[in-house]
């Protein structure tokens, strides 16, 4: 965890102490990424009939890749204080080559003048509460996460990468 400092001041309330949506006006706009990933731990059989397309409620990795879209163009009606922001592009991958585990990769873009990292969080978290819904008839026992910002870039705040 970051140590305090001026940057990480609370920014979304005002002088009464209530909340406020941080005014954005002042700043420049510039090309803003953020990768975002989770992952859905589940039976290996489980694994196997969503590759093989035999779960009864459909295309698992197609819905959850809508979903998690979706859910990236609507993050300001979910998380208070969130600018509504024009995405310029939103692209969701999977990754299944472990034998119990499904890995979503979710990488937002914009251009503007605040950045998209909880557009990337809450589409991955999106799709994968699809995949649990769609799965959760074969396996309840399935684990969703950790969830994480690998990457941010643009803004005044400069680039992040996990380490």
């Amino acid at each position: 965890m970051e140590p305090y400092n001026r940057q990480n001041e609370f920014t979304h309330f005002n002088e009464q102490g209530r909340a406020r949506m941080v005014d954005i006006s002042g700043k420049a706009s510039t090309v803003r990424t953020a990768v975002a990933q989770t992952t859905v731990k589940m039976h290996p059989s489980t694994l196997a009939a969503i590759k093989q397309g035999v779960i009864g409620k459909g295309n698992v990795l197609a819905v959850a890749q809508v979903a998690g879209i979706q859910a990236a163009k609507k993050t300001s009606d979910w998380i208070p204080m969130c600018h509504p922001l024009p995405l310029t592009g939103i692209d969701i991958k999977y990754d299944d080559n472990d034998v119990d585990e499904l890995y979503i990769e979710v990488t937002v873009k914009t251009e503007g003048k605040t950045g998209v990292e909880m557009e990337a969080l809450t589409a991955a978290s999106a799709a994968a509460l699809t995949v649990y819904d769609m799965c959760k008839a074969l396996q309840k026992d399935m684990i969703i996460g950790p969830t994480m910002l690998q990457s941010k870039t643009g803004g005044k705040s400069g680039d992040y990468y996990r380490e």
